[in-house]
């Protein structure tokens, strides 16, 4: 029997992160900011309304995460935000990088796809092939924020770990030493490497 899920409590949550979000956020906005990060969260919400994480949680949560680790802890402002609440949009849904970039513009967009190629890129191997891909990504990256909100998606990643298998729990921590550490290391993000 699976459990019961507490949809009110859930939403409420959703709602809680969002808003914490946009508290964090409220110093570097201007304009139309809010309006369009809400446009974002609404949209990534839609698409991800039917997923979960492994942990059981509403997916939209994992975003939320990455979208604050970007504005709190490394310093990234709307476009990035942004970024950071569809950067699963079109690599797990129907959704089209052609939408996101009808709908946000194409610098929004271009994050977008740079975080969708690169993701799921690195396998298992060897120091100097993780250093090899380290150099290709600071070079193939054009726009150094799609490194840094990969570097926010792996931090939530490895904060939300011991829902994973445990074979998948190795695999995650061999890629995260090898490659995402370094190069948190690297772009001078310190803390950040200290906890991946």
């Amino acid at each position: 029997m699976s459990p019961v899920i507490d949809l009110e409590a859930e939403r409420q949550e959703i709602l809680r992160q969002y808003r914490r979000l946009l508290r964090t956020a409220k110093p570097y906005l201007h304009g139309n900011d809010a309006k369009l990060i809400k446009k974002a969260f609404n949209q990534s919400l839609e698409a991800h309304k039917d997923m979960r994480r492994k942990s059981g949680e509403p997916y939209i949560l994992h975003p939320l995460a990455v979208a604050q680790i970007a504005v709190e802890e490394i310093g990234l402002g709307t476009t990035s935000i942004v970024a950071a609440l569809l950067h699963d949009v079109v690599e797990d849904t129907p959704t089209e990088i052609s939408d996101v970039e009808r709908d946000f513009g194409p610098k929004v967009a271009r994050i977008v796809d740079g975080l969708t190629k690169i993701s799921g890129v690195f396998e298992q191997g060897t120091s100097e092939q993780a250093e090899n891909f380290r150099k290709m990504l600071l070079t193939l990256s054009e726009d150094v924020r799609v490194i840094l909100i990969k570097l926010a998606d792996r931090l939530h990643n490895m904060r939300t770990l011991d829902s994973m298998p445990r074979h998948k729990q190795l695999k995650i921590a061999s890629e995260t030493i090898y490659l995402y550490a370094p190069l948190a290391h690297r772009l001078g993000l310190y803390a950040i490497k200290t906890e991946l």
